[in-house]
């Protein structure tokens, strides 16, 4: 905190005041030396205590009298702000006279005093995220602050990410980039990579707030899809049509330590009208080839009385090919999802089938699954005791397609008719901004929730294998930036689509709100 303060009063700024909140504990108080610089006067302390963040916050914006309130979470991370910082805000802020919040690039100084540059994404309507980073020091139009209302006291978590919503609505937000020694400021944390599952152990309370503040926002603004809204039975084809219940697509890389078990998952199901296509994307060298033609007629593992497996080989690493590939070989009337180092638990694909019968609207089904860790020395798969089942539990029937607008994960497995995954435009193959072998199927489940429901399956039926070559965890701030990139942009076309289905059916925000 002491440093803090002290790169505040190195601003050079005599037109500036300083309002900390919270009492001090410290055998010095720091803010002592403000008056030392003639700040006296224009140094305030409101020691609390305060019922919430919000509460602090609201707090702190009533005894401002500046025209813009530059707000420092310190309470995340010790933050220092360099010499130029704010004449770079104010800059920026002076140039656009419709912004109302402007963030910027900062550094992460780790414990071992290296330094990490942390670049930002600017600003879309599509970055609805709950976990969007706007960095530790963020400037607000004080004007802006209070068109619309400060900080929702409502809120214990979801106050900055309600606010951030609200003022999007009405004022422009700007970045500020860096390049080389470009940050504004720095914080004190890990660079360290991040790992998808984290969310998971979010309690219940963060996520009733995050789903409360963007529901709201998606209803000011029109994209809300009520209840009911634009649901369609799905078209019902001939059963002479397919040959078998369900087909399992499976696109696999360099995998051959798992892919046996992702196949012999597939042929112990409890519903036999199945198939799997395995296809390759590493080419014909590819090591996974070999363990696959072991499954195929005169392979020595080969079993007639089991479901049958097909083998696809492209030299073109790329996933959603991979998968719109496998429909178009495909013989079952439904998609069952399978990624080459997982395995469907038995009964799996019993219980995704039941749910689309269950429901003539139903479009997709999405399952929960476990998290397995594997011992990458002895090749050992066991259950990771701290992750529970991960349930998605934002798939809530009345909201779960709003939800999906504001997390990254669309759950697993999914399963869908293969009629409608052609009637949305299939898989994305690399053809949408930022993928890179990710969100193939992001926008795919959006579009599908557009027009029909989404069904569930609460019990586990799938087992996620966590390995040092997995995708899922330990991603580095650059990959997940870019990973971030692609989602947000596909939410910011289903926001769009969402606004015209409403306006197509006649419906104001208003009554967008209502659920009518």
């Amino acid at each position: 905190m002491d440093a803090c303060i002290t790169s505040i009063l190195g601003q050079g700024f005599d037109s500036i005041e300083l309002i900390v909140l919270g009492a001090c504990d410290a055998p010095t108080d720091p803010l002592a030396e403000g008056a030392a610089h003639g700040l006296d006067g224009r140094i305030h302390r409101i020691p609390g205590p305060f019922a919430s963040r919000a509460a602090a916050f609201n707090a702190a914006l009533a005894k401002t009298r500046g025209d813009w309130v530059l707000l420092l979470g310190t309470d995340v991370a010790p933050v220092q702000l360099k010499r130029s910082a704010v004449t770079a805000f104010l800059t920026a802020a002076g140039r656009h006279p419709e912004a109302g919040m402007v963030n910027a690039d900062y550094e992460r100084v780790e414990a071992d005093g290296k330094r990490h540059e942390i670049h930002l994404s600017p600003f879309h309507h599509g970055r609805l995220r709950e976990t969007t980073d706007f960095g530790r020091a963020v400037l607000y139009r004080a004007e802006a602050l209070r068109a619309v209302g400060g900080f929702d006291e409502r809120y214990t978590v979801a106050e900055q990410y309600d606010l951030r919503l609200r003022i999007s609505e009405r004022y422009s937000l700007i970045h500020i980039s860096s390049r080389r020694d470009g940050s504004l400021y720095s914080d004190a944390g890990s660079a360290s990579g991040r790992d998808v599952f984290d969310y998971l152990l979010d309690d219940g309370v963060t996520r009733q707030e995050m789903e409360q503040a963007l529901t709201e926002h998606l209803r000011r603004t029109g994209a809300y899809l009520a209840p009911g809204v634009n649901i369609q039975a799905v078209p019902q084809p001939a059963n002479a049509q397919y040959e078998l219940v369900a087909s399992v697509i499976i696109p696999v890389n360099e995998r051959p330590e798992f892919i046996g078990a992702a196949i012999e998952s597939v042929q112990a199901q409890t519903l036999p009208e199945v198939e799997a296509i395995i296809v390759v994307n590493g080419g014909p060298d590819d090591p996974t080839i070999p363990v696959v033609r072991r499954y195929l007629p005169d392979g020595d593992l080969y079993d007639a009385r089991k479901p049958s497996i097909h083998l696809h080989v492209l030299d073109i690493n790329n996933i959603g090919l991979c998968l719109n590939v496998g429909l178009a070989a495909a013989r079952g009337r439904f998609y069952v999802q399978l990624d080459s180092d997982d395995r469907l638990k038995p009964h799996a694909v019993e219980l995704l089938i039941a749910v689309f019968e269950s429901d003539p609207t139903v479009g997709m089904v999405i399952g929960s699954y476990e998290v397995w860790d594997r011992d990458d020395a002895t090749g050992q798969v066991t259950r990771n005791p701290a992750v529970p089942v991960v349930t998605h539990d934002e798939w809530t029937p009345d909201n779960g397609r709003n939800n999906l607008l504001r997390v990254n994960g669309a759950g697993a497995p999914r399963a869908a008719p293969i009629e409608v995954i052609r009637q949305v435009g299939g898989f994305g193959c690399n053809d949408t901004p930022y993928s890179r072998n990710y969100g193939e199927d992001y926008d795919l489940v959006l579009r599908i929730s557009e027009r029909y429901t989404i069904g569930r399956v609460w019990e586990p039926i799938y087992e996620v294998v966590r390995h040092a070559g997995g995708t899922d965890h330990s991603i580095d701030q650059a990959t997940a930036g870019r990973n971030d990139d692609a989602k947000d942009d596909m939410r910011r076309e289903a926001l769009g689509r969402r606004q015209a289905i409403n306006r197509r059916l006649g419906l104001t925000a208003k009554q967008c709100g209502t659920g009518l």
